[in-house]
């Protein structure tokens, strides 16, 4: 039994399956967050207990969890994807330093990456869910009406043809390249420097205070982008045809100009109380489940 080793097949694909594991995990506990932080981010007014409160009162309590479904796959593509290539460049270039801890850089160039191409595979979900979320804030004229992510994602491409389902990756590309570059840097790093601070290594110390650290830079490092990449994926056209905003610089420059730079963080509160858990249980679930696994000789 001590020399049974896990297929290979499972050993490459467990930094992926563990990823996405842990973001959909993650992702049932802060849906309602994420639901109001969209809210506020198109324009309802009041502090984050009182629009949840309302949305709840008027559309009921299931809608805070309107758009799950979209969040889920957006873990399962995104998440899976970002942190499964995070965890094997790391591995490698750790490697290529003789097994030593990496340099900062190194892992914040990591970090870049994976955001950037996981956040490639997760745009067509991430497009569905927030327009899911948006939906009740339009006119009734307006409203799409979509009965599920499967009704959201075939129904944008009939109309928007598959391109359409890309709409706004330039935005949502950038904005995860700068939260994976700060999520996951500086969980690593953080880690690394309470252990030599005298945390066991590995031990809930460690790992809990990394996670709290990553879901602050995190948050910090995102936001502006999250907030074009909101507002570029909820825009419809006016009344003339063309759109409000014809590129994510565009729309970042008339926010801007328009509603001066304090507008990029409209919404920080909920927004960091959003982000920063999320990434706390990711983190979490992502250390949790090897142990877990181990038990069981996988």
């Amino acid at each position: 039994m001590s020399d049974y080793k896990p297929p290979a097949a499972w050993l490459a694909a467990k930094p992926f399956v563990n990823g996405g594991l842990s973001g959909m995990a993650a992702t049932c506990i802060i849906q309602p967050i994420d639901m109001v932080k969209v809210r506020i981010q198109l324009g309802a007014k009041g502090g984050p207990l009182a629009v949840g409160a309302e949305i709840a009162k008027k559309e009921g309590f299931g809608a805070l969890y309107k758009g799950l479904g979209a969040g889920l796959l957006r873990q399962a593509t995104y998440t899976t994807a970002r942190l499964g290539i995070f965890n094997n460049l790391t591995a490698t270039l750790k490697d290529l330093n003789n097994g030593q801890n990496l340099p900062l850089w190194q892992k914040a160039v990591a970090g870049l990456t994976a955001g950037g191409l996981g956040a490639l595979v997760g745009t067509p979900a991430d497009l569905a869910l927030i327009r899911m979320q948006a939906d009740s804030t339009l006119p009734l004229e307006q409203r799409r009406n979509y009965k599920g992510v499967g009704d959201a994602l075939s129904r944008i491409v009939k109309a928007e043809g598959v391109s359409g389902l890309f709409r706004g990756a330039t935005p949502t590309v950038t904005r995860a390249m700068a939260l994976n570059m700060g999520m996951l840097a500086s969980n690593d790093q953080a880690k690394e420097m309470l252990e030599a601070a005298g945390f066991a290594k590995g031990g809930a110390g460690a790992v809990m205070g990394g996670a709290f650290i990553a879901g602050f830079f995190a948050s910090a490092c995102s936001l502006p982008f999250d907030f074009v990449k909101t507002r570029m994926q909820k825009m419809t056209p006016n009344a003339d045809g063309t759109m409000p905003y014809k590129s994510s610089m565009d729309c970042a420059m008339q926010t801007l100009t328009k509603e001066g730079p304090l507008k990029f963080y409209t919404g920080f509160p909920t927004y960091i109380i959003r982000i920063g858990p999320h990434v706390v249980f990711t983190l979490l679930f992502m250390d949790l489940l090897p142990k877990i696994e181990k038990e069981f000789g996988l």
